[in-house]
């Protein structure tokens, strides 16, 4: 039985639709709710337990309500194979209230999507306790490190010794139980006293390989077999051959096995401690992020600047900024302008400058100038936290190539025991007796390597998301870079997108008898002073540019009686050259309904419109007098300098481009033939582009992927309809949304981020399969040749470690990929 949180029911009304709901579900036998506890408790004996939670939470949402969910990051210690974290998946999945459960063996980590219920928490870690592993809540750290209240996890005992001093004691005490052997090479017998084998190779055995033992136990007890089962199977079958023919011998030397049994130990040893450094060094990324934030800021307290912990700041508060200092918060500048390096935050190489009202980021090194800025976001809320924890999450989920490996691993090492006993019962069947028949057997156990196949895609992945973070991207999905490499159609959104998002004054038109471009200029920079319309940023901006040292900007004239017109423009007096006038500026409709003869711009103004540019007039109205055009200003929204570049790259791959636009013909049209588009689809609605991405998906053969790139606000029904959604970051907000519709983020806002994420895509699907083909071969080839009775045990061990060096390392090469430049 499930009991699931149910909010929105207000009566018992809506207590027995819910009910009701709930015993429509196949398999479902009783279903019962209390309104008082707002909980449904549904019982279906048959039905597997995640797939009857989100069938029941299905159908209550359906219903009309709402069933509060939570995530729940655990990390899990003991996992040394991907039948490991298959066992531990499973054991989660199990859990009531579980949605859905995802883990991660390269960093360690289960991912729990589940309802939100109050103890399910300590139910999670209880269930991966009770399957042989240990668990706790991952520490979600912000980027100035734990939080002082979050839990310790110390080790005690051999668990306290550092891994590498442990593997160097262990090869320590191997050594001599290996040098008579190449003793033997040089024809000197140099072979120790089986007391003296024992006493070394034991310590080795239970000490250093005590947890292949207790892990093995665990998962023998739970019901399945892993890595440790093998491991702890073979050296302890070296160890109890050796014991028994040195019981049996009256000769006083036999030949004993247990160097095979220390060797392999202390080589599966060195092997997890290489391989634990090199997914250290994948994390690096993440690592530099975390660092970026400074743990003190200055903030002015009663106009005083007092230094404070970071944990004392709270929202609202103004922070003072030094040169040359890293930004503790994010916020908007007040004061002061300067230039901000926010390069390791957004890959952008060049300082970025800022003034009053613009946003800026935590982590970011402020330039030449001193800043007073309002902090928007702390802790947790923090662009940079917040980028930590999508990444940490891309990096512990499972992309669809390795749900495959994982079914592959699940049957993997009973397949391997099977083959293990068939050679011992064929060796010992052929008359080779009992101690070469085992050693046989053993070198099968060991050869085995189910490490490298669980670690060949998750590796890699982990790689190539800190190197996309480094890069400006961000992969919130790992099933994104594994469908990117497969695109054959991309998808543009146009403004926001290829176009900066903020039209900008392209024409000023003005009548042969009228005002100056400049006094025209002026004139409406005076009706739109103070206003946020984004054509009057236009107009101000405008202005203000048109100044240079020699010729600063003409001072705005007073104005009174500003008034909006709703849907029309903006009309206002203006004690211009000492005389008192009424100006309109607004739209051609709302022109005709003044009365104002526009034929001398009308012209002039149709080819702007053309062009799909927005016109608006500027006229006088003033009282007592026919209506005068003054001027006609013309507004659009130019192409990204990296547009044309953009689509020319991914044309010369062989990807078709295609523009999807809400504008009209006329501007995305335009734009498209300026950045060398063909298909064009204009005047699509939200809805609309997501059907017409269907549509595109629809028309392409199996296995071609469709990506859409959009700016992640309005066009987020399309971009999760596309296989991969890729969205243009904002700072006025649009990258809250982007970074929870689309798979991938560009956080630089620079369309050529889409060239690199799917060149990194295809060298991340590159390594994936090298990956996979290396650790294949490994036991293609190594376990024929154990059965065969060529390999030694100690050999196989050395395989088998090196197996999963060389998978990791493999990952690790991805760090020197190049992305492509424009």
């Amino acid at each position: 039985m499930i009991t699931l949180p149910v909010h929105g029911m207000t009566c018992a009304s809506c207590a027995g639709r819910v009910e009701r709901a709930l015993k429509k579900l196949p398999g479902v036998t009783q279903a019962s709710v209390n309104l008082a506890t707002e909980t449904a408790a549904v019982e279906a004996p048959g039905v597997a337990m995640a797939e009857l939670t989100a069938s029941a939470s299905a159908a209550i949402e359906k219903a009309g309500y709402e069933v509060p969910r939570s995530e729940t990051a655990l990390a899990v210690e003991g996992m040394t194979c991907a039948s490991c974290s298959g066992r531990v998946e499973r054991a989660l999945a199990k859990v009531p209230g579980v949605l859905q459960a995802r883990v991660n063996l390269a960093t360690q980590e289960a991912l729990v999507d589940h309802l939100a219920l109050p103890d399910l928490p300590e139910t999670l870690i209880a269930a991966v306790q009770k399957a042989g592993y240990e668990a706790h809540p991952r520490d979600d750290a912000g980027p100035t490190g734990p939080s002082p209240t979050a839990p310790t996890h110390r080790r005690t005992g051999l668990a306290a010794v550092p891994e590498g001093w442990q593997v160097l004691l262990a090869a320590l005490l191997s050594a001599p139980l290996v040098l008579p052997m190449l003793g033997d090479l040089l024809g000197r017998h140099w072979m120790l006293a089986p007391l003296w084998q024992a006493v070394l190779a034991t310590p080795v055995l239970l000490i250093f390989g005590g947890r292949f033992f207790v892990a093995g136990a665990k998962a023998l007890r739970a019901g399945t077999a892993n890595m440790d089962v093998l491991v702890a199977l073979g050296t302890g079958a070296a160890w109890g051959l050796s014991l028994a023919l040195w019981w049996r011998d009256d000769t006083g030397m036999p030949h004993l096995y247990f160097e095979s049994a220390a060797v392999v130990i202390t080589l599966v040893r060195f092997g997890k401690w290489m391989e634990a450094r090199a997914k250290r060094q994948t994390l690096a990324a993440l690592d530099a992020l975390q660092a970026l934030r400074p743990a003190t800021a200055t903030v002015l307290r009663k106009g005083q600047p007092v230094h404070l912990p970071i944990a004392q700041v709270k929202k609202g508060d103004l922070v003072q900024v030094k040169p040359g200092e890293r930004l503790p918060v994010d916020g908007r500048v007040l004061e002061g302008r300067s230039h901000v390096d926010e390069s390791l935050i957004t890959g952008e190489s060049l300082p970025v400058a800022k003034g009053p009202g613009d946003a800026v980021t935590g982590g970011a090194v402020n330039g030449e100038g001193l800043l007073t800025v309002q902090a928007t976001a702390l802790g947790a809320e923090s662009q940079i936290a917040r980028i930590v924890r999508l990444v940490a999450n891309a990096q512990a989920a499972k992309a669809p190539i390795q749900q495959q490996v994982d079914r592959v691993s699940a049957v993997f090492v009973p397949v391997v025991m099977a083959l293990a006993a068939l050679t011992f019962i064929g060796w010992w069947w052929s008359g080779a007796g009992l101690p070469t028949a085992t050693i046989h057997a053993v070198s099968v156990l060991v050869i085995a390597c189910p490490c490298a196949l669980g670690l060949a895609t998750p590796a890699t992945l982990m790689v190539a998301s800190g190197l996309a973070a480094r890069r400006g991207l961000l992969v919130r999905d790992a099933s994104a870079l594994e469908h990117l490499r497969d695109v054959a159609v991309v998808a543009f959104d146009k403004t926001g997108t290829l176009t900066a998002g903020q039209p900008r004054l392209l024409a000023t038109l003005t009548p042969a008898a009228g005002p100056s471009e400049g006094e025209a200029l002026t004139l409406a920079a005076a009706l739109q002073a103070g206003s946020e319309h984004p054509l009057a940023k236009a107009v101000l901006a405008a202005q203000a540019g048109a100044a240079s040292p020699s010729a600063p900007p003409a001072p705005l004239p007073p104005t009174t009686g500003l008034r909006a017109v709703a849907g029309r423009g903006v009309t206002g007096q203006i004690a211009h050259a000492a005389v008192p006038r009424t100006l309109a500026l607004g739209s051609g409709p709302w022109m005709a309904e003044l009365a104002v003869d526009r034929s001398a711009l009308q012209a002039a103004a149709d080819a702007q419109a053309a062009l799909g540019r927005t016109v608006s007039w500027l006229a006088d109205v003033s009282p007592g007098q026919p209506p005068a055009l003054l001027a006609s200003f013309a507004f659009g929204d130019p192409a990204r300098a990296e547009s044309a570049t953009t689509v020319a790259a991914l044309q010369a791959q062989g990807l078709r481009c295609v523009l999807i636009s809400g504008d009209n013909p006329g501007a995305a049209h335009h734009l498209a033939q300026a950045v060398g588009i063909t298909e064009v689809h204009a005047e699509v609605r939200p809805e609309g582009k997501s059907a017409l991405v269907a549509e595109l998906k629809e028309s392409l053969p199996p296995g071609q992927r469709v990506a859409m790139v959009g700016d992640g606000i309005n066009d987020a029904p399309a971009l999760a309809a596309a296989d991969v959604g890729l969205a243009m970051a904002h700072v006025d907000g649009g990258t809250d949304v982007a970074m929870h519709t689309a798979g991938l983020t560009l956080l630089r806002g620079n369309p050529w981020g889409v060239v690199e994420a799917i060149a990194l895509a295809r060298a991340t699907g590159r390594k994936i399969r090298q990956n996979l083909f290396w650790a294949f071969a490994y036991n293609v080839v190594g376990i024929p040749l154990a059965m065969l009775g060529l390999l030694s045990p100690m050999v196989a061990g050395g395989a088998m470690a090196l197996s999963s060096v060389c998978v990791v390392s493999n990952a690790l090469w991805l760090g020197r990929w190049k992305a492509p430049a424009p």
